[in-house]
């Protein structure tokens, strides 16, 4: 009998984990009747800031939504330039383009594929106001590096940590960086919810009273708007849910630590053919969100996994100013991006992967990686 392909991402193993948690958590909401901003939302931002280590969480829509009301709050919008990455996806630029500014787009470095510092002063304009670096993958950009940059230029620092969910560096948590940090909860996230959702986290109190404000139409009382905001609530069922899983995350993150490891061990031969991820800066800790390596002839390497039966995916396949909607945007040379986009592979990564499956997958792998050589 031919053996079950291993799954990319199954989502429905974590909620099988924790169905009676979350069907008791869920029902109760229904019971109460109250679904947007009550009890469920104000718990979860006030879990979610502890474990982030900042002083104020404000909950939202989507991580779309958390980078835009981060520049907002902070008056960033029309004729403003942004600096980020075009080595993420394509919300990130969004997120941007909501707040009205211009994102304009810094290579990455060749090996860790997040905003290389080096490059942030000749994209500097002369209407440049902020910095949004991507923790990519799990791992931190060069973050110290950056947010020197920023302070030394009078710029706000938005951190995207959609993937960075647990990370940290030098013992300080992805999101402690800047100004503010914009987080994503959709479903494949280290903390996902079960649809979309996203928060912002910043130790400046009047960032937060304005996000709040923004969050739901401007209204600074009752139904009266001073400035023109937008619907982006994360409804109460998310944030149930999102308070079941997150005492669960660390455990989580560590299963996906070890699963990590265990492929960092088992590639190591392939190397120059097959590329890993490189190792953690000094004092970093990874998310692990996903386990991306590095291989020329990508198609014919995903062909013999996929036989093998192994998912794989991209991330990503075009880089954000390749795409259509994006490629008018301002850019300087991006030589290590548009590299990395036709070379980057995803192999399976999550928590309930389970050991067999793993070994599959590094069996799979070091095949493939083998024919590669050969």
């Amino acid at each position: 009998m031919t053996a079950e392909a291993v799954p990319f991402l199954e989502l429905s193993r974590a909620a099988l984990e924790e169905r009676e948690a979350l069907e008791t958590a869920l029902l109760a909401c229904v019971r109460r009747g109250r679904y947007v901003l009550g009890d469920e939302v104000a718990a979860f931002e006030s879990e979610w800031a502890a474990f982030c280590e900042a002083p104020f969480a404000v909950s939202c829509a989507s991580g779309t939504d958390a980078i835009t009301l981060a520049l907002r709050a902070f008056g960033v919008g029309t004729g403003d330039d942004v600096l980020t990455v075009s080595m993420t996806c394509a919300p990130t630029a969004a997120g941007i383009l909501r707040a009205g500014a211009t994102p304009v787009f810094v290579d990455v470095e060749p090996e860790h594929l997040t905003m290389d510092a080096s490059r942030l002063e000749a994209a500097l304009t002369r209407r440049t106001k902020a910095i949004v670096p991507v923790h990519l993958y799990g791992r931190l950009a060069d973050i110290d590096a950056i947010a020197d940059f920023a302070k030394s230029k009078g710029l706000f620092l938005v951190e995207d940590c959609a993937q960075a969910h647990g990370a940290g560096l030098g013992g300080r948590p992805a999101g402690s960086f800047g100004d503010a940090a914009a987080w994503s909860f959709y479903p494949t996230k280290n903390l996902g919810a079960l649809g979309d959702g996203g928060a912002v986290t910043t130790a400046r109190p009047e960032v937060e009273a304005r996000i709040r404000k923004l969050r739901v139409y401007g209204y600074a009382t009752g139904n009266d708007a001073d400035e023109a905001g937008w619907n982006s609530r994360l409804d109460e069922v998310q944030a149930a849910a999102l308070r079941v899983r997150l005492p669960r995350l660390t455990a989580r993150n560590a299963r996906r630590a070890r699963i990590a490891s265990r492929y960092d061990a088992a590639f190591a031969a392939a190397a120059p053919f097959l590329r890993t991820p490189p190792p953690a800066r000094a004092g970093e800790t990874p998310a692990h969100h996903l386990y991306v390596v590095r291989i020329e002839d990508r198609g014919a390497f995903r062909t013999r996994l996929a036989a093998a039966g192994v998912e794989t995916a991209v991330h990503y396949p075009r880089a954000v100013h390749e795409q259509p909607a994006f490629a008018p945007l301002p850019r300087g040379p991006l030589p290590e991006t548009e590299r990395a986009v036709r070379e980057v592979v995803s192999l399976p990564l999550y928590p309930q992967l389970s050991d067999d499956e793993t070994g599959r997958v590094i069996g799979a792998v070091t095949v493939s990686a083998a024919l590669t050589r050969a």
